[in-house]
């Protein structure tokens, strides 16, 4: 690369980090004074805080990353703006194509660095974030469904359970029902199924079983069953946030499990998905857009072109929040939810390119 590529690189990458260390402090400031008082109500230890923050760190870097990196490329390219120094590259014969291609570089590298951060590190501190804020902020609410479960956990088999405890994996009045051919084949019931992880066998206490017979049916019944289940009971009602705390591949198969048990929250799984791969390629559309717009000398000086690129930025996080949550609540296809801010910005991008190029 040439002089040009590497001034421009360093200040990319140099101010987006620069505003990470800026604002991830100021985010665990705001955060720790709107929850120290329940930290404190609860005793929470010092080391689980410092871990939550630690967490809190990278999922807010993973989250606001567009945000960041959006901001930083308008403060620079402003100050080379303001500085005439964009004008000096053009006027020496460069074109503003090859202006932009360090821009590019350095989105790449942010692309391949927020993907990584997406799909290995950020679900692990998501877990963590996650866990740490229902055991001791949330006033003890349910970060999962217990109450009258009923799933598909394959095409012939339907369980339901009135009551489920993660903590002992106990579940009341249990149901599993048995199809083939869309007709009932045999249908078990008990009082109460607990899973036991050191034989790794479900214990059914006062099981009955009724096999389904054309000419009558066999009633069985025990006061006490230990048997083999094709299923997890930490499968039954999966964490509200358990798309966030998996790897990608491992998400993949979550989605296709719970498609196969005809799962009602596919839709917010696939937005957790589709996102991992939407916002590191927004990072090359909102540096094109950022240039785009900062690149010229205002007479406003840097803040028109801060004022101006908050704005679209906001828009661009407004857009893919509301998107989102549009198809988390109804069927509203996840793929087309996630991508289509990237599609209105990417426009957006080529038409302030073209008129930034005169």
């Amino acid at each position: 690369m040439k002089i040009l590529d590497w001034y421009i690189l360093k200040r990319y990458l140099g101010t987006f980090i620069m505003m990470l260390v800026l604002f991830i402090p100021i985010g665990i400031t705001v955060n720790l004074a709107e929850k120290i008082d329940k930290m404190l109500a609860n005793e929470v230890p010092f080391l689980e805080v410092a871990l939550y923050y630690l967490n809190f760190t990278v999922y807010f870097a993973n989250l606001l990353f567009p945000l960041f990196l959006f901001l930083s490329v308008i403060w620079f390219t402003s100050k080379l703006a303001n500085n005439t120094e964009v004008i000096a590259f053009l006027s020496s014969g460069v074109s503003f194509y090859r202006f932009l291609r360090p821009y590019l570089i350095g989105a790449t590298i942010v692309c391949v660095g927020a993907y990584i951060l997406g799909t290995y590190l950020a679900p692990a501190a998501s877990r963590g974030f996650n866990e740490f804020s229902y055991e001791y902020l949330k006033n003890n609410k349910a970060d999962r469904e217990t109450r009258n479960v009923y799933r598909q956990i394959n095409d012939n088999d339907f369980i339901y359970v009135s009551r489920f405890t993660p903590s002992s994996k106990m579940g009341q009045n249990f149901t599993l029902e048995h199809f083939e051919d869309n007709t009932l084949k045999y249908k078990i019931q008990a009082r109460s199924i607990v899973y036991s992880p050191e034989d790794t066998l479900y214990r059914l206490n006062g099981y009955k079983k009724r096999i389904i017979g054309k000419e009558g049916d066999i009633l069985i019944s025990e006061t006490k069953l230990d048997t083999l289940f094709a299923f997890d009971l930490e499968d039954l009602t999966p964490l509200e946030y358990i798309a966030e705390t998996l790897t990608t591949p491992k998400l993949r198969e979550f989605i296709a499990k719970e498609k196969a048990r005809g799962s009602s929250a596919i839709n917010r799984y696939e937005v957790t998905l589709y996102k991992r791969f939407s916002l590191p390629v927004s990072a090359y559309i909102l540096t094109i857009i950022a240039v785009a717009v900062s690149s010229m000398k205002r007479r406003g000086g840097m803040g028109i072109n801060l004022a101006l690129g908050i704005s679209l930025a906001f828009i661009f996080i407004f857009f893919d929040k509301v998107f989102g949550t549009i198809s988390e609540q109804s069927d509203f296809s996840p793929l087309v939810a996630v991508w289509l801010p990237n599609v209105l910005f990417g426009i957006l991008a080529i038409y302030l390119l073209n008129n930034a190029k005169r």
